[in-house]
This record gives C-alpha cells, sequence and structure tokens, in this order.
C-alpha cells in the first residue's frame, strides 16, 4: 500500500505536527506501506531528520518569508502560500495514485481536499481544531473533547470514519517500552521535566526555571529538553549554568526516558499531554495555542491536569504558586498519575492504522 503525509513544521507552526505523522509513517512502515512525505521546506521544516530515517520526502519551495513570519495562529499564513498553489505542487508531488493521501495541517480544509480527491485513492484528514469543513474518508483528532462528535457532526460527509478521543493517541512504540504496568506514582516530587515544545517563542522554560527557584524545589533535579526550533537556547544555558541539579537536553528523537524518569512535568497542552498521560506523569500544564484551551480546561475538570492557564497570563509567580500546591498534595499527584494510565491505553497508532490498511484504496 501506498501512503502519501502532506505535513509541515517550522519555528511559527511548531513541531508536533510533523512528529504525529512521522509516528504514524513508522507504523505503517512496519506494516509493509511504502510511505512518502510531502512538507513545505518553511525554516525549520524537519525534513532532513525524516530522510534521516529513510522516508521519501518531497520538500515544496519555500514560501515567502514576509508571509510566515510572526504569524501568530493565523492557520492561512502558515501555509505560506494559497491553497489553490499548495494543491497543484502536492498534486505534483504524489509520483502516481496514493492508496491513502494523510494531511496534518491547519491551513487547509475541503476546498484543497478536493481539489487533491481525484489523484488519490482515499483522504484521511489529522485535526483538532473542527474550524473548518473536510471532504475525507476518516477523520483523526485525538484530543480529549466530551462533546467530540458534536464539533464534527456538519464538518465531514456523513460517511467518513471519524476516530476522535485519546483512545487514538498517536504514541511512538518508545513509550509502550518505557510504561511500568502497576507502578504507583510516589507523590514525591524528586525529578521533574520541562518540555514546551519545540519552538516555545515566548521562553516558557525560562518562567518556569525561575519558578523552580524557590527553595521548596533545590533537592530536585530538573531535565529541560530545548526544542529544535527554540530562540531561546543560550539563556536557558545561562539559567541552567546557575542552577545545580538542572540538565540542560538538545533535541531529542522522543521525550519517553526522560517522562519515565519524571515525578511531574510541567509543559504544553500538546500532544505530549497524552504521552504524559499514557505514562502516568502528572502535570502542570500551560496552553499555547487558543486550540489548547478547551482541552486543558476539560482535562483539568476530570483531574487528569493541573492547568496553569493560557500563556500570556501565565507569569513565574503563578507558576510557583501552581507548583507549590502540587508538591503538597501527594494523593492529588497519585490520582492524577492513574487517571492518565486509565485515558490513555497506548493502542492508539494499531487502531488508526489498522482502519487505514483494512480499508485499501478506491
Amino acid at each position: 500500500m501506498n501512503i502519501a503525509i502532506r505535513v509541515d513544521a517550522s519555528a511559527a507552526i511548531g513541531t508536533g505536527h510533523l512528529v504525529r505523522c512521522r509516528t504514524l509513517g513508522r507504523a505503517l512502515r512496519q506494516q509493509g506501506a511504502t510511505v512518502r512525505f510531502i512538507c513545505r521546506a518553511h525554516p525549520g521544516h524537519g525534513i532532513y531528520a525524516l530522510r534521516e530515517e529513510g522516508f521519501a520526502v518531497t520538500a515544496l519551495p519555500p514560501a515567502e518569508t514576509s508571509k510566515t513570519e510572526s504569524a501568530g495562529e493565523d492557520y492561512a499564513r502558515w501555509l505560506g502560500v494559497p491553497q489553490a498553489r499548495d494543491a497543484d505542487e502536492t498534486i505534483a508531488a504524489l509520483e502516481g495514485r496514493p492508496d491513502w493521501l494523510v494531511v496534518d495541517h491547519y491551513g487547509l480544509d475541503a476546498d484543497w481536499e478536493r481539489r487533491l480527491r481525484p489523484h488519490v485513492g482515499r483522504l484521511f484528514a489529522i485535526d483538532d481544531l473542527a474550524n473548518r469543513d473536510h471532504h475525507c474518508d476518516a477523520l483523526l483528532d485525538q484530543n480529549y473533547n466530551p462533546n467530540a462528535e458534536a464539533r464534527y457532526a456538519a464538518r465531514l460527509p456523513a460517511e467518513a470514519t471519524r476516530l476522535l478521543g485519546p483512545r487514538y493517541a498517536l504514541l511512538g512504540p518508545e513509550y509502550g517500552q518505557n510504561r511500568s504496568e502497576g507502578t504507583a506514582h510516589s507523590g514525591r516530587i524528586d525529578r521533574l521535566l520541562v518540555f514546551f515544545g519545540g519552538t516555545d517563542p515566548d521562553n516558557l522554560s525560562g518562567r518556569a526555571l525561575e519558578a523552580l527557584r524557590h527553595p521548596a524545589f533545590a533537592n530536585v533535579t530538573i531535565d529541560v529538553v530545548v526544542g529544535p526550533n527554540n530562540p531561546h537556547r543560550e539563556a536557558l544555558a545561562k539559567q541552567a549554568a546557575t542552577r545545580p541539579g538542572l540538565i540542560l537536553h538538545a533535541p531529542r528523537p522522543h521525550l519517553a526516558d526522560l517522562m519515565a524518569a519524571a515525578d511531574l512535568a510541567i509543559g504544553a497542552g500538546g500532544a505530549t499531554t497524552w504521552e504524559r498521560c499514557f505514562l502516568g506523569l502528572p502535570s502542570l500544564v500551560v496552553s499555547i495555542a487558543e486550540n489548547q484551551r478547551p482541552a486543558c480546561r476539560a482535562l483539568a475538570a476530570q483531574g487528569l491536569i493541573a492547568y496553569a492557564g493560557h500563556h500570556d497570563q501565565v507569569t513565574v509567580e503563578r507558576l510557583q504558586a501552581a507548583l507549590s500546591v502540587l508538591v503538597a498534595e501527594p494523593e492529588r499527584l497519585r490520582r492524577m498519575a492513574e487517571a492518565g494510565r486509565e485515558l490513555v491505553d497506548g493502542q492508539g497508532v494499531e487502531r488508526i492504522v489498522g482502519a487505514l490498511l483494512s480499508k485499501g484504496s478506491s
């Protein structure tokens, strides 16, 4: 079976979309599928890492800088070119008619999908915004939302397969290898992980490290992972140099081992949420994009995470206060860890691959 995956990463977009598509691509390849990525060569595109893993990648021409820099959450600008042009360039990059085209991009919608449909067997969209129509055969939204079905009721063709919720979370095999069955959280915080994604433009990592200067955390070992597009690397290195027990990590292929070793994580509300839940790692979460707010609030209401708020409201003092509360509530940490493990069973990739391979081509 031939699979094409249209996904981008960049300094504005981040790396989360590419990471989850890479996880899916690996699993499909292990089942004998031929997988090709199609990515636009934005700054911070991540294409070389895909090629190093042996994936075929077609790099679409880079967009004009003015169209992608400082784009915030203007998803159309994230694409960098008009949808019609992107569709034409994607069609040219397909190299035949793939059985499935996977598309994971907030800047693409039903108009783009209609242009691609005559050139592919089936179309699989990955989304978590539910803010635009899709013309696809199947859709994945791995986010936690009590109203998941209703959000897409008017957005998809009636016959489209819906794969909704954390039971479809795209976790790499490293996470299963690092999950210790039956091991309960101790309620203590001796080691802590800080990671705010591949970009972290607001330097939330730096704010977290300032908060952790409080004497209550003096004996806590801190792992900080600096993403590949993080512009604050030097400032973080200076902070690390003045704090014993703080380990600064370069970009890594996965965080499974660091998550398994940690007792608490401080991070963003994106795809790493499901990795932390699966490993039973309690977390203090900051939403770094508008679309993360609903899931963060819903997860906090169910006791699955501690939610510090949106990135533009989270100060050093606010983080410090939230951390002090968690340190004083070991039973809450234990409940959070267990609830996360119950929510995410780690079989999401297998379910998605099974759904794709069983449908075949049309």
